[in-house]
């Protein structure tokens, strides 16, 4: 199993053998429950579904309540499909917590981005914006000019202006893996991750950096 679902709780600090302060992010996995086994001869590829946090089953629709009694599994509130090594044996049912990053040096993590609304260039893209003197105080945060002149006469795709920013899926590679509470299940990964305190967040065994934790 390469990956798992979470909660972040929020950042916090520890501090090293030398005395030395590493902010970290805490982040609890699981218990994640497997709901559904796909392998090659029937669907073409190796992976489970986890189910996450328990939810009552009056609040989940009726195809999705026969899915978990299908699968004698208790219902989930968040389902979330991921692809498993070659021939790891895992079956409908199984339980998985954070013991699966042990001799893990780097994670990946995946969440959804805070939600900032609409906002201008300066805020979504660190704009400058205009002189604050001399009469320029109408335009200091403003676009300036996007004109192509006669030729080609629009604006170029791409081109960074204000719009809709935050509210997607962001991923943070190679986050340094600090420690495992596999009493609690959480783990402790340094720096920060994707979303706010409370969001869900996936994550994955980094593929770019392998090896034990120090």
């Amino acid at each position: 199993m390469d990956a798992m679902i979470g909660t972040k709780l929020g950042m916090t600090q520890v501090f090293d053998e030398l005395g030395r302060q590493i902010p970290v992010t805490v982040l609890q996995l699981g218990p994640c429950s497997v709901v559904q086994r796909k392998s090659v001869e029937k669907d073409g590829y190796d992976a489970v579904q986890l189910g996450y946090l328990d939810q009552k089953p009056h609040r989940l629709t009726t195809p999705v309540r026969g899915h978990f009694a299908k699968n004698k599994v208790a219902p989930k509130r968040v389902l979330r499909e991921v692809r498993l090594p070659h021939e790891e044996e895992v079956g409908v049912g199984d339980t998985v917590d954070a013991s699966i990053f042990n001799d893990i040096a780097y994670v990946d993590v995946s969440g959804i981005s805070k939600g900032r609304g609409f906002q201008g260039v300066v805020k979504r893209h660190g704009m400058a914006g205009g002189r604050a003197s001399h009469g320029g105080k109408s335009g200091l945060r403003s676009v300036g000019s996007i004109g192509m002149c006669e030729y080609p006469a629009r604006v170029l795709k791409g081109k960074r202006l204000p719009g809709h920013m935050g509210n997607r899926q962001v991923t943070t590679q190679n986050l340094k893996l600090i420690a495992i509470r596999e009493e609690d299940n959480a783990i402790l990964v340094q720096g920060a991750v994707p979303g706010p305190t409370g969001g869900l967040v996936l994550v994955r065994k980094s593929i770019k950096k392998a090896g034990a934790r120090s």
